[in-house]
């Protein structure tokens, strides 16, 4: 059986255990890996672009590498092969988990327990709670699960198309490093600058088939578009930009705006202002019903691309192995 066809069982498969079991409770390889980083960055630490350049290289190489050796044990086992495709998709793939923690934040909230729901909002996002009243939290919901989207799910799975077992694994490094050591605060200015900068690179091409879903499968689909074309640019973040902004028009409502990071201030642009209204509690499971649909949207385009892919490689090998006619 084709290499193509075995990916697509093991994504298909790997996808619907995180849909029915959510992330492991214990022993979560993410986390692990995140461990290993924090070990290699106690070690290299210095105030240093190249420092932090080494760091990503030997985490994400890392990743990548242990991907690939593991592909190559299970080669010759069609069924082993789908069981590493499954494994790996299911531990890279964070859909169910981020739709959880949105719904427990939102449910917090239409119980009128907006304590409740700010002790929860670190689980989803980095944002200050207690400068937040309930449609602040509502909408630090929104903007989380739509960038999350991208990062957790529709990421993951362009580059398993692209890259299997070590394109899965390696995202999710890069996204990992990003979220540890890719932000503003001054001991990672410098050091994680390569981090931050990979993870833009690789979060590219899900960023815009997220914001591509989310406009097909949303409520408004001329709206997300023209939110996308309007609003994407003004955001800090080339990839958080085209997906907030879609799902904002998408979903007809507001985005953007003042945020509080680490008792930082920032003043971003408002995504979709002409045509959205404010966010409301109500719009944060609008929001996780689009995210589940852009999911799954997002598995059914990559394992399609995977297989015409396999099946452009093998036509051109057949091509290659017909015997040429002779001419006299």
């Amino acid at each position: 059986m084709r290499a193509d066809r075995l990916y697509a069982y093991g994504a298909v498969t790997g996808l619907l255990g995180d849909l029915l079991l959510g992330d492991p409770r214990r022993g979560h390889p993410v986390a692990a890996f995140g461990r290993a980083a924090g070990a290699v960055e106690r070690l290299l630490w210095r105030d240093h672009r190249g420092r932090g350049a080494v760091h990503a290289l030997v985490c994400a190489g890392g990743a990548v590498a242990l991907g690939a050796a593991a592909e190559r044990a299970v080669r010759r086992s069609p069924v082993a092969t789908v069981a590493l495709v499954c494994a790996a998709t299911w531990a890279v793939v964070g859909g169910s988990s981020l739709v959880r923690e949105a719904r427990t934040v939102g449910r917090a909230l239409e119980a009128g327990d907006v304590e409740g729901a700010r002790e929860r909002l670190p689980h989803l996002c980095g944002r200050d709670p207690q400068a937040l009243d309930a449609d602040g939290i509502a909408r630090a919901v929104v903007e989380s699960v739509a960038e999350n989207t991208s990062d957790a799910v529709v990421g993951a799975l362009v580059w398993g198309a692209v890259g299997g077992v070590p394109g899965l694994l390696g995202f999710r490094a890069v996204n990992t490093l990003d979220a540890m050591v890719g932000h503003r605060s001054p001991r990672y200015l410098r050091y994680g600058w390569a981090a931050a900068r990979l993870d833009d690179v690789a979060g590219w091409p899900g960023a815009r088939l997220t914001a591509v879903l989310a406009a097909v499968a949303g409520d408004d689909p001329r709206g997300a578009v023209r939110a996308w074309r309007a609003d994407a640019r003004k955001h800090p973040s080339p990839n958080a930009g085209p997906v907030e902004a879609s799902f904002a028009g998408a979903l007809g409502v507001r985005l953007g705006g003042t945020l509080s990071y680490g008792g930082r201030i920032e003043h971003r642009p408002v995504l979709n202002g002409a045509a959205g209204r404010p966010v409301v509690v109500r719009d944060i499971e609008r929001a996780a019903r689009l995210s589940r649909r852009v999911g799954l949207l997002a598995l059914g385009v990559t394992v399609a691309a995977r297989i015409a892919a396999g099946r452009a490689v093998a036509g051109r090998g057949a091509a290659r192995n017909q015997p040429k006619e002779r001419t006299t």
